[in-house]
């Protein structure tokens, strides 16, 4: 980025901060995410979450209010007193995402598997959750 703008030397003492700033991407590369394809089917959609490092029992998954939550936590509590660690980075990660599938769309109704960090969900396009129309008599 720096070939690109030509500052004014008396701001030199920025120049790292925005050329840092600029240039790395906003994701850090520690940060757990979801990556996530969706694929539409003829009798729903098919969502592939990458999940790396998470096993199958550090995911959960909820719906609440027509919203799918697949949220991952990893806590790594291992005491060596044997080993006397310089750093140690690999302690807690977490992450989320939310996808609106609509109310009328039911727990049941959803399917998941999980294979080698790849979560696959497959959500109906139609719910068995779908209230009836309740008329209102007049007197």
């Amino acid at each position: 980025m720096t070939n690109l703008i030509k500052r004014n030397n008396d701001l030199s003492i920025f120049d790292d901060f925005f050329d840092g700033f600029f240039s790395k991407p906003m994701i850090s590369g520690t940060t757990p995410l979801m990556r996530t394809d969706i694929k539409e089917l003829d009798n729903g959609y098919e969502l592939e979450l990458d999940v790396p490092g998470f096993g199958k029992e550090d995911i959960k998954i909820s719906l609440e209010k027509g919203y799918l939550t697949v949220e991952a936590k990893k806590e790594e509590n291992k005491e060596n007193k044997q080993v006397r660690y310089l750093r140690q980075e690999r302690v807690y990660s977490s992450c989320a995402r939310s996808f609106y599938v609509g109310e009328q769309i039911a727990e049941q109704d959803i399917k998941a598997g999980y294979d080698r960090g790849i979560l696959t969900l497959f959500v109906p396009k139609q719910g068995t959750n779908v209230k009836e129309k309740k008329y209102i008599a007049i007197e």
